[in-house]
């Protein structure tokens, strides 16, 4: 999953997702710990309360956030997968979607902060959060029968490699982000190519 805080291509609804598009803009210049109620409020030229209204909670604020950038990453995404390319040149182009940028990538940094607060959330906020990455699973799905279908990849139960091949990328995915000494973007995607040419090359 990667494209930090991009712009979204269509004009704001006033004020809901001024909120969210400014919420994402500062986490992008200053990190999860610069995103205040307050500091937010003066951005979009609102109360500390207004905004309370709209989201009720920081966690709910945040996770919003993250629906909203995913959304505008989705919409990447089908424009990509819906090439008339290969195959597998629509399955590099996910996996280079998916990844962060690299440290401090803010939608991915985002991504981890409200997964460990939804560890205590409820199941509504959880199921929520569940959609993001079965959008990518479904997509990921998708390319893997294809590929399957039409010759180019060995069959595979694409089920089950889906969720192997993004938990490999959610692992590398979290070096990239944290700024593990010696892992760097491109380092990561010759594993991951070398991985995929591995897993659905001829047998």
């Amino acid at each position: 999953m990667s494209g930090p805080a991009r712009r979204p291509r269509r004009r704001l609804n006033q004020p809901r997702e001024q909120v969210l598009a400014a919420a994402m803009a500062t986490i992008a210049a200053r990190g999860l710990t610069g995103l205040t109620m307050a500091g937010l409020g003066r951005a979009v030229g609102m109360s500390s309360g207004h905004i309370l209204y709209y989201f009720g909670t920081k966690d709910e604020l945040l996770l919003q956030t993250l629906r909203w950038s995913e959304e505008q990453l989705g919409a990447e995404r089908r424009a990509a997968l819906a090439r008339r390319v290969p195959v597998r040149e629509r399955l590099d182009a996910l996996v280079g979607l998916y990844l962060p940028d690299g440290p401090g990538d803010p939608r991915w940094t985002l991504w981890l902060e409200v997964w460990n607060r939804t560890r205590t959330a409820d199941d509504a906020a959880r199921e929520r959060q569940l959609d993001l990455e079965l959008a990518w699973h479904r997509d990921l799905v998708a390319l893997l029968v294809e590929g399957g279908s039409d010759g180019t990849f060995r069959p595979v139960d694409a089920e089950r490699l889906a969720t192997r091949i993004r938990a490999l990328l959610d692992g590398f995915a979290t070096h990239l982000v944290v700024g593990l000494p010696g892992t760097d973007l491109a380092t990561v995607r010759a594993h991951v190519a070398e991985f995929l040419d591995e897993t659905l090359g001829p047998a």
